[in-house]
C-alpha cells in the first residue's frame, strides 16, 4: 500500500511541475512583453522629452488614456493640468508686471491655454497623438483629444510629485519658458 501511495506521489509530482514551470514562464514572458509594448516604449520616450521620469508610471499611462478607451481616462488630469499651466502662467506675468491690468492678464492666460494654438501645438510636437489611447472611432490628431493629454501630463506630475510648482516648471521647459505660444524644441 505504501509503494502504491508513493508511485501515485511520483507520478503526480512528475505531472504537475512541467506545469507549474509552464505558467510560471508564461508569466515572465507577458511581463516582459507589457515592459515592451509599443506604448511602453513610447511612454519612456515621452518621459525623455518632457524632462520628467514618473515614480508612478500609473499616471503617466491615464494621461495617455483618452475617456472614449477607458473609464480610467486622462479627464480629471486633465483640468488639474490647465489649472497648474494657468496658475504657473499667471505667476510669471505677474511676476513681470505686477501692473499688468486683469483683462491682459486674463486674455495672456487665455492665449496659452487656447486648445487649437498653443496646447495643441505643445502635444502635437511631442507626438502625443501617436501615444494617446483612443477608441478605433475617435481620431487622435484632433486638437480637443492632443490638448486633453498634454495637460493631463502635468495633472499627472503634479500628483506625482505632489507639487503644482513643479509641474508648472516642467511644463515651460517643454513649452520653451515663454508665456505666448509653443516654440519648436
Amino acid at each position: 500500500m505504501a509503494r502504491r501511495c508513493f508511485a501515485l506521489f511520483t507520478i503526480f509530482v512528475f505531472a504537475i511541475v512541467p506545469h507549474i514551470q509552464g505558467i510560471a514562464t508564461n508569466d515572465q514572458r507577458a511581463q516582459i512583453s507589457v515592459r515592451s509594448s509599443p506604448f511602453e516604449t513610447a511612454l519612456a520616450t515621452l518621459q525623455k522629452q518632457i524632462g520628467y521620469n514618473f515614480q508612478k508610471t500609473g499616471l503617466l499611462r491615464r494621461s495617455m488614456t483618452h475617456a472614449s478607451f477607458s473609464e480610467e481616462n486622462n479627464r480629471a488630469l486633465s483640468i488639474l493640468g490647465a489649472n497648474v499651466i494657468e496658475t504657473s502662467a499667471s505667476l510669471r506675468l505677474l511676476e513681470k508686471d505686477l501692473e499688468i491690468s486683469a483683462k491682459e492678464l486674463n486674455r495672456r492666460v487665455s492665449e496659452l491655454s487656447k486648445v487649437e494654438s498653443s496646447c495643441a501645438a505643445d502635444g502635437l510636437r511631442l507626438g502625443l497623438h501617436k501615444v494617446v489611447r483612443v477608441s478605433p472611432k475617435t481620431n487622435s490628431t484632433t486638437p480637443l483629444v492632443v490638448c486633453g493629454a498634454f495637460r493631463a501630463i502635468f495633472g499627472a506630475i503634479a500628483i506625482d510629485v505632489g507639487k503644482s510648482d513643479d509641474a508648472g516648471s516642467y511644463f515651460w521647459g517643454v513649452h520653451g519658458g515663454q508665456v505666448g505660444g509653443a516654440l519648436a524644441m
